[in-house]
């Protein structure tokens, strides 16, 4: 989590923080095999250097970032989390519970979906 502290110490509200350290801690557990980066001054994850999902706080939401591909295969089980988004990424209401099911097989998609991919964003 080292390379996310500074992140992390920006965050003035301490159940945003602990929310996001939440969530990023979890990403980095159950994905070991992808790579932690701050890009843009916000926390993300690559995989042989090709953006697999980002995240980023908003004062009434974590926003959760994994490209259009990732939110129009999801847009279904996003709504049905409570979830609202546009076409690049899904608002959690601070509120909500994180449906780390549907997080999961988001950044699962962008593994496989980005096996061959040789840019940083999908062309």
């Amino acid at each position: 989590m080292d390379v996310f502290a500074e992140y992390l110490a920006s965050i003035n509200d301490p159940i945003q923080r602990a929310r996001t350290e939440e969530v990023l801690a979890w990403v980095m557990e159950k994905f070991p095999n992808l790579s932690p980066k701050i890009g843009w001054n916000q926390p993300m994850f690559t995989d042989h250097d090709t953006y697999i999902i980002g995240f980023s706080v908003a004062k009434k939401h974590l926003a959760v970032a994994p490209e259009a591909a990732g939110i129009s295969r999801y847009a279904d089980e996003i709504a049905k989390a409570g979830y609202d988004h546009t076409n690049l990424l899904m608002r959690i209401k601070w509120e909500l519970p994180i449906d780390y099911a549907l997080l999961s097989r988001m950044i699962e998609f962008n593994i496989a979906d980005k096996a061959d991919c040789s840019t940083f964003w999908r062309k």
